[in-house]
Formats: structure tokens, C-alpha cells, sequence
């Protein structure tokens, strides 16, 4: 047999933890990206919003230059 005894416990932390290994290596391939990959791609969609929003027109009825500007009639000398 071998020179040293075999620490049962090891054995047994080893084997699970090479089993949780495989099974979350099967489910990053069965669902997962990367966190980097999820980030890049909701800034990506977040930049696209932002571009878009950037070239709607303004409603009718409102012309582009009072549209989001505070009024300052308060501000007005008589």
C-alpha cells in the first residue's frame, strides 16, 4: 500500500469540490455569459436609448427651445 494514511475528510472535500466545479461549468455553458460581456452589452443598449432620445422630435404643439427649459416668468420687471 502507500507510506501515508489518506485524511478520509480531505478526500471527501476534494471530490465535492471538483463536483461543483463541473456542474457550474456546465451551467456557465448552458446559460451564462460573463459579467463583463452583461455589462458591455447594457451599456451598449444604454448608449443606443441615449442616441435615440437625442434625435426624437419635439410633440406638436411645443417648439424645441421651451420644451425642457424652466419658465423664468417670475423674473420679468414690469
Amino acid at each position: 500500500m502507500s507510506d501515508k494514511p489518506v485524511n478520509l475528510n480531505r478526500v471527501r472535500k476534494d471530490k465535492a469540490r471538483a463536483a461543483k466545479k463541473a456542474r457550474a461549468d456546465e451551467n456557465s455553458l448552458k446559460f451564462g455569459r460573463s459579467k463583463a460581456e452583461i455589462s458591455l452589452d447594457q451599456a451598449r443598449k444604454s448608449r443606443a436609448a441615449q442616441i435615440l432620445d437625442a434625435h426624437r422630435r419635439a410633440p406638436e404643439g411645443k417648439s424645441p427651445d421651451k420644451s425642457d427649459a424652466p419658465s423664468d416668468e417670475g423674473e420679468r420687471d414690469p
